[in-house]
């Protein structure tokens, strides 16, 4: 997601500890959303408005309140702090072989791929560091190191901050962009050599040429690998690269994977299983929370707009997927208003009323909302006391008031949505940079974020404030991939429908290229937008707290899932499975006594 007042405690969600706070006078300020929902709204005959014809919510709100788990119960915890001692064990074990980082570097990979690995950030740290220390520092080292060592430890050290430059592998790659000696190399080498690549920078032409070289190396060997997990691995990963995909469904898919591995660890993937499902049980009292608000917001009653309450709690479990975080409910919020208010923009709202809805939310004044129809009343009103209730929050446990801050994150974001309502309304197809400029805040990415990183901080300030000003581009970055990965995904749908052109037909109508080539136009710069935004993980470095750069990025990879095979967030039946995997079903054969 005038005063801090909300609105009466039928509008909030039912365990709101600001309710009690409300005083007589502020509840006279505002009017229930449920009680303006009762008065229709006649402003406009209902059949002479565009409707998308959105599927229904699969998820209804009895459902979700009844999600409950076992694996809160203390013999499950204890379980899991015995797993994860005798894991640190060996991670502190492995660290003192000296003579065998490969091996510490596949057991920190797999910590990683199994959602673990946060449970010994600095048993991992100090591991990382003594590897890079010892071998990776120095150039003199790197010839004395075979593919598979440099490929896989290249790309755990850029992903953990090191600046790792890829004239590492000057030794393996020839002037053709081919791998010297490929056919005496393993098929690991070849897979972490193409992983590494999606780690790249802007200008790292050798890397640029291993990715060509090993992509195609890898779709000619796949047909010959007898092993199935191998086979599952070079599959998933020409489809979705590790370091596109998204931490919690790579988590679920790779536990399978891990599960039929020659040479698995048993203790490593009880701990995994155990520990899935018992951050789910934290995920399903989160989405709890948010339903109750969702519910009693009124929003889901609007038939022209997507009611995606579980989608959008996926965005924001995606950002930030660690259990401690206590901010997803509240980010939930934030993603489904963007979701309805973007219906309004998109779909049912005149340009006439837009105007005057971003008017008001550009003067932020609630006597002004009268003019507005009842539906946008009720979007004004939610918003307005969301960001309150927020802003409430902070002040009062961290003694900032953020409303300023919050509230032009909302007027940038409706501003943007009002341009795009303006090129539809008068027929116009923008010039491609100029589509793109505004599409990286009207895909709601920069307004996600900004929030994100508020409550992600343990500590709120000024001076933090002002920090996140040095993530702008890597901010910008990641929502670019959001938006370009959407119009491959649902572009011609929004056409159909009725809808400002998108990317793609932005820039065949600039370049006169067909669909074909604007839609791989569009796939390359993807991959470029990729490795800007890796140049900025790595200049930002230890600047901004680690967490927030992840959740940023995740942003993006949330692109690519949702966006790929298919719109899931607009089509439930897609996006089902995915739901019931991540917060619904959990892993079976976790059997503590």
């Amino acid at each position: 997601m005038a005063s801090f007042c909300t609105l009466s405690s039928t509008f909030l969600f039912s365990n709101s500890s600001l309710s009690q706070r409300t005083t007589g006078a502020c509840k006279k300020q505002l009017h229930s959303p449920r009680s303006i929902l009762k008065n229709h709204d006649t402003t406009m005959d209902i059949s002479l408005r565009r409707s998308a014809n959105y599927a229904p919510s699969l998820w209804s709100y009895d459902s979700i309140q009844s999600l409950s788990s076992k694996y809160t119960e203390e013999k499950y915890m204890t379980r899991s702090r015995n797993l994860k001692e005798a894991v640190r064990t060996m991670i502190c074990k492995g660290n003192e072989m000296e003579e065998n980082p490969l091996s510490i570097l596949n057991l920190i990979d797999d910590l990683q791929r199994l959602g673990i690995s946060y449970h010994f950030e600095s048993e991992v740290r100090n591991a990382l560091e003594k590897i890079y220390s010892n071998y990776y520092k120095s150039d003199g080292e790197w010839s004395k190191m075979d593919l598979n060592l440099k490929s896989l430890g290249f790309r755990l050290l850029r992903q953990h901050g090191y600046h790792i430059p890829q004239e590492i592998f000057r030794d393996n790659i020839d002037e053709d962009g081919a791998v010297k000696g490929y056919l005496h190399e393993n098929i690991f080498s070849m897979l972490n050599l193409y992983e590494a690549s999606y780690h790249s920078v802007e200008d790292e032409s050798i890397l640029d040429s291993a990715r060509t070289f090993t992509e195609k190396y890898l779709k000619e060997i796949i047909e010959n690998v007898a092993d199935k997990s191998i086979v599952s691995l070079i599959s998933r990963a020409l489809v979705f690269p590790l370091h596109w995909m998204v931490p919690r469904v790579e988590t679920k898919w790779f536990i399978e994977v891990y599960e039929s591995r020659n040479g698995m660890n048993p203790m490593v993937l009880e701990l995994a299983k155990l520990d899935f499902n018992m951050v789910q049980a934290v995920f399903q009292e989160d989405l709890k929370y948010a339903s109750r608000w969702w519910k009693e917001t009124s929003w889901e009653k609007f038939g022209f707009a997507r009611d995606r309450l579980v989608e959008n709690f996926t965005w924001a479990t995606t950002n930030i997927h660690l259990p401690h975080f206590k901010g997803r409910a509240d980010l939930s919020k934030v993603y489904a208003m963007i979701t309805t208010i973007d219906d309004v923009y998109d779909v049912y709202g005149t340009l006439q009323e837009l105007e005057q809805f971003t008017d008001v939310l550009n003067s932020w004044d609630l006597n002004a909302i009268e003019e507005l129809p009842n539906y946008m009343k009720i979007c004004f009103l939610a918003l307005y006391n969301a960001m309150n209730e927020m802003s409430y929050n902070i002040l009062t446990n961290e003694g900032i008031f953020v409303l300023s801050y919050l509230k032009k994150t909302w007027q940038d974001l409706c501003n943007s949505y009002l341009i795009e309502a303006r090129w539809f309304a008068s027929g116009h197809t923008p010039p491609f940079d100029v589509f793109l400029d505004n599409a990286c805040m009207s895909i709601g990415g920069i307004p996600v974020i900004k929030h994100a990183y508020l409550l992600t901080l343990t500590s709120v300030s000024e001076d933090a404030l002002k920090q996140i000003g040095r993530a702008e581009n890597m901010i910008r970055n990641a929502s670019l991939i959001v938006r370009l990965t959407n119009d491959l995904g649902t572009s011609s749908d929004e056409l159909e429908r009725g809808d400002v052109p998108k990317s793609v037909q932005c820039y065949m109508h600039e370049s006169g290229a067909t669909e074909v080539e604007a839609r791989e136009y569009i796939k390359r710069l993807i991959t470029e937008t990729w490795k800007k935004l890796n140049k900025e993980r790595q200049a930002i470095g230890s600047e901004l707290p680690n967490e927030f750069i992840e959740c940023v990025t995740n942003l993006a990879r949330m692109g690519h899932f949702m966006y790929t095979n298919g719109d899931k967030h607009g089509k439930p039946d897609i996006f089902k499975p995915f739901a019931l995997s991540l917060f619904v079903d959990p892993i079976p054969g976790c059997h503590v006594s």
